[in-house]
């Protein structure tokens, strides 16, 4: 890991009690991933449906946070380098769950050798994703009905 990722996520903020990121196994945690997805993203943030399922969903590598065993905030690494699906549930907002499972998706994209990482970060969440060091690039743009921007990293030092 190069030492600018290193100092982006490392150390990362301190997790509350109790609470455990992990890579997900797919087979096991696919209910809990769709119940927190279906929370934030269809009914808070009312994407539609048929846009948030995608058949390509068990390809990728799945990390979740859990807190009481329970998963509160999930995040998803497609086999060609893209994060998406970031969720944290309202009541587990700002407390250092999606840098967590933001910086295991990125080491999980070193360990596979990927040069470069993207993202669609929703405007909002611009900062959160700069401070992680994304980059964002090119205009705004609308993924379902909510402005977002396209964001880079590049793994390898160029």
């Amino acid at each position: 890991m190069t030492d600018a990722i290193l100092t982006v996520f490392y150390p990362p903020k301190p997790l509350p009690d109790g609470v455990v990121i992990r890579p997900a196994d797919w087979r096991a945690d696919e209910p809990a991933i769709a119940a927190v997805r279906r929370s934030v993203f269809i009914e808070e943030q009312r994407v539609p449906e048929d846009m948030e399922w995608e058949t390509g969903d068990r390809e990728c590598d799945w990390f979740v946070a859990l807190a009481g065993g329970v998963v509160v905030a999930v995040a998803r690494l497609t086999p060609a380098g893209r994060i998406g699906r970031m969720a944290v549930l309202p009541g587990w907002r700002g407390r250092g769950l999606g840098s967590a499972l933001l910086g295991l998706a990125v080491e999980c994209g070193r360990r596979r050798g990927l040069g470069r990482l993207e993202l669609h970060a929703q405007c909002h969440a611009l900062g959160f994703y700069e401070r992680l060091g994304f980059v964002a690039d090119g205009p705004e743009f609308a993924e379902a009905d909510i402005p977002h921007r396209h964001m880079f990293m590049n793994l390898k030092e160029e």
